[in-house]
């Protein structure tokens, strides 16, 4: 047997001789760049679209909304450092459920708690039967590790707060005088973060009745509109051939190899899509030990991108990078995907979102336009699997003293639970109230939202759209 070289002097078995092992600092001039760029472009781009005072709620109502909403700003605020302090994944959100559930009590409402076969999926709802109707969707998960780094905390405190603000105007009888208004709906989402659990819902009857879906997302800034893309998830099985990786390698095939090709595939694939596409992908099973040619290896791919039809191709493509891989490598390869829809990606809606603006300046916010912020800093949601269906809106809510931070990180999460963070928590709890007030009493409104939702292509039948 050859010796083994022993290790170089002054080292040992738990690190080399120059220390490699800190990554390298990502340069920070690209987002210096791009704040420069949203600056520029916020200056050409000019204003958002905002609801003209006429339109919408009248604004002795909308005054009545604010006082409301401050009688709740400490209760809303509470709430979203509540879930904040105890971080909760997906479909395990039971302290947060249960937290929604209590403040809608102690505001004298009973909600319907796992509803839809879910847990944490609680439902409330004012206003008469058959009434048109608006839903208020909250999420509430958090991000292993790092807690909150998306801000869901915030997004819930909004939705709860938005609702609790409309019950008040109801409860006290300032709705309008004339005809009933219509329906209010308050619908925890579970799982956003690591399924797709709004389709889920949707398919078990979320929407049914519903006319239109708002909520919040937190940001680093305050934008009215920005590009969510659809995300299709998608798992690659190789099956190989073992064999001993020494003595006969000649009579295996490789599944570790048929992995690291798709891999190399997809990098080179990434030279002719579009600049707002994604693909990334991660190894979760490559073989055990080095001296057996692994018999199995798997990927966990996410593909992404603007509009359905481009991520429907884009999927495609993949899909013969991963079959080719197979090929060259002599494995077989299974592409499972998941039995529901995953995110597609989110249409927002033009009045709703004037709507919000609104809102916001009188907050004392002035949100970005569509079109400042780069189309490189996107995202997904499921939010977009309601707004395909329904008019809807998902707009960002600034949470950050600075416009560097990003989601997923735990200077988000941080950010989440400061007080800009609270005050985010109420601002975008009066701006979900706001909007759904000026839908309900302005037929007009109602209108121009279904119209520019039909404009931008109608429902669309998400549940069946991988079938075609």
């Amino acid at each position: 047997m050859k010796p083994r070289r022993p290790w170089p002097s002054g080292a040992g078995h738990d690190g080399p001789v120059r220390d490699l092992t800190r990554p390298t600092e990502p340069s920070r001039a690209v987002q210096a760049r791009m704040a420069a760029e949203t600056a520029v472009r916020a200056g050409v781009v000019g204003p958002a679209a905002v609801l003209a005072e006429s339109d919408g709620a009248p604004p002795r109502l909308r005054a009545a909304l604010a006082r409301s909403l401050a009688g709740l700003a400490p209760r809303i605020a509470a709430l979203s450092r509540d879930i904040h302090a105890h971080p909760e994944v997906g479909y395990h959100e039971h302290r947060a459920a249960a937290a929604v559930a209590g403040l809608l009590r102690e505001c004298g409402i009973e909600p319907e708690v796992g509803v839809y076969g879910m847990d944490t999926a609680l439902r409330a709802e004012i206003g008469p039967a058959g009434a048109p109707a608006i839903a208020v969707l909250a999420e509430f998960d958090a991000l292993p590790g790092i807690g909150h780094g998306c801000g869901h905390n915030v997004m819930c405190a909004n939705s709860v707060g938005a609702f609790l603000a409309l019950a008040d105007l109801a409860r006290r009888g300032q709705w309008a005088e004339s005809a009933p208004p219509g329906r209010v709906i308050l619908q925890t989402t579970p799982a956003e973060e690591c399924d797709t659990a709004k389709e889920r819902l949707v398919r078990a009857g979320m929407l049914d009745g519903v006319d239109a879906a708002i909520q919040t997302h937190a940001y680093a800034r305050d934008v009215a509109d920005q590009v969510w893309l659809g995300v299709r998830r998608m798992r690659a099985v190789f099956t190989g051939v073992p064999a001993h990786a020494a003595s006969q390698p000649f009579m295996g095939r490789n599944a570790l190899d048929a992995a690291t090709l798709a891999l190399s595939g997809i990098g080179l694939l990434r030279q002719q899509i579009l600049p707002w596409d994604r693909v990334h992908a991660v190894v979760v099973d490559g073989g055990e030990v080095a001296n057996i040619i692994p018999e199995r290896a798997e990927l966990s791919l996410m593909v992404r991108s603007k509009y359905p039809e481009t991520l429907k191709d884009l999927v495609g493509r993949v899909e013969d990078v991963l079959r080719g891989a197979a090929l060259m490598s002599g494995t077989g390869v299974r592409i499972i995907v998941p039995d529901y829809t995953n995110e597609m990606p989110v249409r927002a809606n033009g009045p709703l979102t004037a709507a919000w603006v609104r809102s916001q300046r009188e907050r004392g916010r002035d949100p970005l336009p569509a079109g400042v912020v780069p189309e490189t800093v996107a995202a997904g949601t499921d939010f977009g699997n309601v707004s395909q269906r329904v008019p809807g809106i998902h707009p960002l809510i600034g949470v950050a003293d600075s416009p560097d931070v990003a989601l997923h990180t735990r200077e988000m999460t941080r950010a989440a639970g400061s007080p800009t963070g609270e005050a985010a928590a109420v601002d975008g709890a009066y701006g979900l109230a706001a909007v759904a007030l000026d839908w309900l009493h302005d037929a007009d409104l109602r209108r121009a939202v279904r119209e520019d939702f039909e404009a931008g292509g109608g429902a669309v039948d998400v549940e069946h759209f991988w079938d075609a």
